[in-house]
């Protein structure tokens, strides 16, 4: 099986196409290949398939460190992109996938960037999903014996957003491993920490969802600037500080799509692993 290995602003991704290739991953061959010291190291795998809809290019599949699948990676969109176009697999500039939740379109512009639209943000706490009677723009939780106010939304996976003085200084390690499994989370849930310089510039670290911290999160980015404007802190247009680098998020508000904008980079590429080759990947029903 060939592999590349990608990167979103140190956000890092074995991404394999899945349309040329038969190839099965385990939860378990998964978390070893995930491993930095005996395997190649990912925050998140990512896997190319032929598309379930011929109005589609392709299906989009992520899988975390530890062998969980979900629905949705911002970062991991954006590498998407580069590599389907890098490996031939198609020459467009609108490149439509599905995901375990719904459909992305993710657009190459003329200036190397990738532009990803991320769809509408769900606040409803069903659709995170979050434990509460009702939608509030700020719920207060119990959490590592404090108080913790927060603001929750789905983009396509459930995110908690929690304002901070400075993030340099943030219990990113201690507190969110206990919000990421926190019994008002069935689902866990992905714990941004988010400083606001001003209106249109945040400060953001993302302890994600069965990965711990990472460089960067596109989703997360999504989700902070998302509740800092439903919380009348941020404008229309938020630059977001990662440590891994840089995203332009832009959002109008209730009816209107979320888009977000970043580069993307390849740090090495066309690698191989046999193991992988002995059947086709987990849960697909299609022809590869």
């Amino acid at each position: 099986m060939q592999f590349s290995k990608m990167h979103g602003l140190g956000n890092d991704f074995m991404v394999v196409d899945a349309v040329t290739q038969n190839v099965f991953f385990s939860p378990e061959l998964i978390r070893r290949l995930a491993d930095r010291h005996l395997g190649v190291g990912f925050d998140q795998l990512l896997v190319v398939e032929p598309p379930y809809d011929p109005e589609l290019d392709f299906h989009y599949r992520i899988f975390n460190a530890d062998g969980s699948e979900v629905a949705q990676c911002g970062n991991g969109a954006r590498c998407f992109a580069r590599f389907v176009r890098l490996k031939g697999l198609t020459n467009k500039r609108d490149i439509r996938v599905s995901t375990a939740n719904g459909r992305m379109v993710l657009t190459v512009t003329d200036d190397d960037l990738v532009r990803v639209n991320m769809g509408e943000p769900n606040f409803e706490p069903s659709a995170v999903p979050f434990r509460a009677n009702k939608a509030e723009k700020t719920y207060i939780m119990r959490a590592a014996e404090q108080t913790i106010l927060c603001g929750v939304v789905s983009m396509g996976n459930p995110h908690c957003v929690i304002q901070v003085d400075d993030v340099d200084t943030a219990a990113v390690e201690t507190l969110g491993p206990v919000l990421e499994s926190h019994e008002r989370f069935p689902e866990r849930a992905n714990i941004g920490f988010m400083q606001v310089v001003k209106r249109e510039h945040i400060r953001l670290r993302v302890y994600e969802r069965g990965a711990g911290e990472t460089q960067a999160c596109g989703s997360g980015a999504c989700a902070a600037v998302a509740v800092g404007i439903q919380q009348g802190l941020l404008a229309e247009e938020v630059r977001v500080e990662l440590p891994g680098g840089r995203l332009d998020i832009a959002w109008k508000g209730p009816g209107h799509p979320l888009y977000m904008t970043g580069r993307r980079y390849m740090s090495t590429t066309d690698l191989f692993i046999y193991e992988a080759t002995r059947g086709r990947t987990a849960g697909n029903t299609h022809g590869a």
